[in-house]
């Protein structure tokens, strides 16, 4: 299908691995430049021999708010023009349970997995609503859908991010911009194998699949939700996870 997205500008954050990179990959393919950012000189050349010549790959630290819509204004500079695509993404805190999180893993938390992606959409929505186009897409998690005890931060800055993006979807979409957010379960990446351990197969087998997601999947997805037939689709709550969650909504 072609998603009729070919010539856009989108910037995919941390988008050098995992989830990020597999969504920077579906959009390179249909022809859109992609901007993706991280702190890894290396990997930033790695993704950006993937993703063609029409991409760049930025060093970019995005644990502030400032430093996320920072990424937003280099990508629009070094691509050629404002983005008509944004997906915000980041990595994962650090586990904990919620009585025992101290109050600083949730601001370090709320920084890195809602402050920054506030922060992306409010500097690249100006020019979108300008243009008439723009699609807006945070990668969030199943635990803004069904809370995971031991990600007690995570669960908590993801949760608030969802609330975010529902909001501001309702504000956009009369100038022809979506905003929408996915919710991967486990899938196949360095962030679940570092979490699970020895405890990967348990976790595997808890999924009604029976298998981790793989990210380049993930990233079809995710380009789709950035597609001209997707116009209809605003303020939704993807869910991606294989069946893991149990709950109705």
């Amino acid at each position: 299908m072609d998603l009729g997205i070919s010539g856009r500008r989108a910037a995919v954050a941390a988008g050098t691995a995992g989830l990020g990179l597999g969504t920077a990959r579906a959009l390179a393919a249909e022809g859109v430049a992609v901007a993706v950012c991280g702190r890894d000189r290396a990997r930033l050349d790695a993704a950006a021999a993937q993703l063609g010549s029409a991409s760049v790959a930025i060093e970019a630290d995005l644990s502030t708010p400032e430093a996320a819509a920072g990424f937003i204004d280099a990508a629009a500079e070094q691509l050629g023009g404002p983005l008509d695509i944004v997906v915000a993404n980041n990595g994962g805190p650090a586990p904990g349970q919620p009585s025992a999180t101290p109050i600083e893993d949730y601001r370090r938390a709320l920084d890195l997995n809602c402050l920054a992606t506030i922060a992306m959409c409010n500097a690249a929505v100006p020019a979108m609503r300008s243009n008439g186009w723009g699609r807006l897409v945070a990668i969030t998690s199943i635990g803004a859908r069904q809370p995971v005890q031991f990600l007690a931060a995570s669960t908590a800055a993801r949760s608030a991010v969802t609330a975010y993006v529902k909001t501001l979807s309702q504000e956009v979409a009369s100038d022809g911009v979506t905003a929408n957010t996915i919710q991967p379960g486990s899938h196949d990446t360095e962030r679940i194998r570092s979490l699970a351990g020895a405890q990967a197969d348990a976790l595997r087998a808890d999924i009604p699949v029976q298998h981790f997601g793989d990210a380049n999947d993930f990233g079809s997805i995710a380009a789709f939700l950035c597609s001209r037939q997707a116009s209809f689709v605003n303020g939704a709550s993807l869910i991606v996870d294989g069946g893991a969650s149990r709950g109705l909504q």
